[in-house]
């Protein structure tokens, strides 16, 4: 049984319902929950471009894009996603979500990712030594206890 976008309750083979009832034959399809991913970036997607596209996109280019990530995890069964830190869009990604403007998958975030110099968060990271600079807490990257309080407090 369902009651607006809640799963209020489950009986055991085909019922068919009243006339005010939508009913929704699935007796040869296999249900499934919906999946949870307790990892995930929702707001980027590996391919052969991603590195170069750290040049060529964006904040607004990230954002539009993370709406096709958001539908197409939502179409693959994952109804709820943990994402553990992206470039800061993920949390205004989850607030369209929750607010029906956009389709995808209820996210839980950490917000912006944070790492030390040279990490998996530093947005320099795989750039050219003399392209290199300390981005700092405000980027989320951090090089001692002081960064990692500022970083926190930032977000």
């Amino acid at each position: 049984m369902v009651s607006g976008n809640k799963i209020k309750g489950l009986e055991k083979g085909f019922v068919a319902g009243t006339d005010a009832d939508s009913i929704v034959d699935l007796r040869s399809k296999t249900v499934l929950p919906g999946f949870i991913n307790m990892h995930v970036h929702i707001d980027n997607e590996s391919s052969p471009s991603r590195y170069l596209e750290r040049f060529t996109k964006n904040d607004v280019d990230i954002a539009f894009q993370s709406t096709v990530y958001a539908k197409r995890t939502l179409l693959a069964g994952f109804t709820t996603v943990s994402d553990l830190g992206g470039s800061g869009v993920n949390i205004a990604l989850g607030k369209a979500i929750n607010s029906g403007v956009i389709m995808g998958p209820r996210i839980f975030t950490a917000g912006k990712a944070i790492a030390t110099m040279g990490g998996h968060a530093d947005p320099t990271n795989g750039v050219r030594k003399e392209n290199m600079e300390d981005p700092g807490p405000k980027e989320g990257v951090i090089n001692s206890p002081e960064d990692a309080r500022k970083a926190v407090r930032q977000q």
